[in-house]
């Protein structure tokens, strides 16, 4: 059998998710279709030219291990190594600077802009979100009024500033290799991490659809964040390619079973491309 090494971090603790669980029944599944060894990114330098494939999971936060992650990214390319995702993306892989990228290419994204003198453009509100260019899980989000926001210290271009968007639910969209599996939301907006099956419209496919076309994976797994506003529009909240937390055991038996198959597949299908 092929081999995969699978980077992941067991120890990770993110509210509401449990990603050890997650990566434990994934590579439980995989080891029927291929050798596995799994192991944290901080320790897989040596193990990288041995692996058929290399497939990027729950890793947590790079922010904690950004020269470590630096470092990965360099050797990825530098030796042409197959991994899974691709490293070939424009959203978190690279930063929240992609949600300035779309909201001026006129994409329908939560309204975000990286310079105070730029918050005229997010129109009238009492409260904002501001968040580190190069953050994710949360870390470093904020909320704030106009005056809190205006007193802050902090460089131009280093921090996102939002709208706290008054918006009925979230809702996310799960894709593999650039076809949507399923879909999730929120029912309750106070329990992000509290999901239900959603059965998305042809207008919420085509919605999530012009995301992942936008972007330059060519195999892996992505996630679509978007918020139902009042009006009943959906606005883009993250695109999540690098290391996308699924929600998989939340799935009906079916569905997970659905999703496996098409895992399966793909990962059979990356390393027989590399082959050739």
């Amino acid at each position: 059998m092929k081999s995969i090494l699978y980077l992941t971090d067991l120890s990770y603790q993110a509210k509401g998710r449990e990603y050890f669980r997650e990566d434990l029944y994934i590579t439980g599944q995989l080891r029927d279709s291929f050798n596995v060894a799994i192991c944290h990114p901080k320790d897989s330098d040596v193990f990288e030219d041995k692996a058929d494939l290399i497939v990027f999971r729950n890793t947590g936060s790079v922010i904690g291990y950004k020269d470590v992650y630096d470092d990965f990214i360099k050797r990825v390319h530098e030796k042409n190594l197959n991994t899974f995702n691709s490293f070939t993306g424009k959203a978190d892989m690279c930063g929240k600077q992609y949600m300035i990228d779309l909201m001026t290419a006129g994409f329908p994204v939560t309204p975000t802009v990286d310079r105070l003198e730029n918050i005229s453009q997010l129109g009238e509100c009492s409260r904002y979100v501001i968040k580190p260019k190069g953050g994710a899980d949360s870390i470093g989000l904020e909320f704030v009024t106009k005056n809190e926001l205006l007193g802050r210290k902090f460089d131009s271009g280093e921090m996102l500033i939002q709208p706290a968007v008054d918006f009925l639910y979230e809702v996310s969209f799960y894709y593999i290799n650039n076809k949507l599996i399923y879909a999730m939301y929120a029912p309750d907006k106070n329990k992000r991490w509290a999901l239900k099956r959603y059965g998305p419209t042809s207008e919420d496919i085509s919605f999530a659809d012009s995301f992942i076309n936008w972007n330059t994976i060519y195999q892996g797994i992505q996630r679509v964040d978007a918020c139902r506003t009042r009006d009943g529009r959906l606005l883009l909240v993250e695109l999540e390619d690098l290391n996308p937390y699924l929600s998989i055991l939340d799935l009906d038996e079916n569905t997970r079973n659905k999703f496996m198959s098409e895992l399966i597949a793909a990962l059979e299908n990356s390393i027989s491309r590399k082959e050739f």
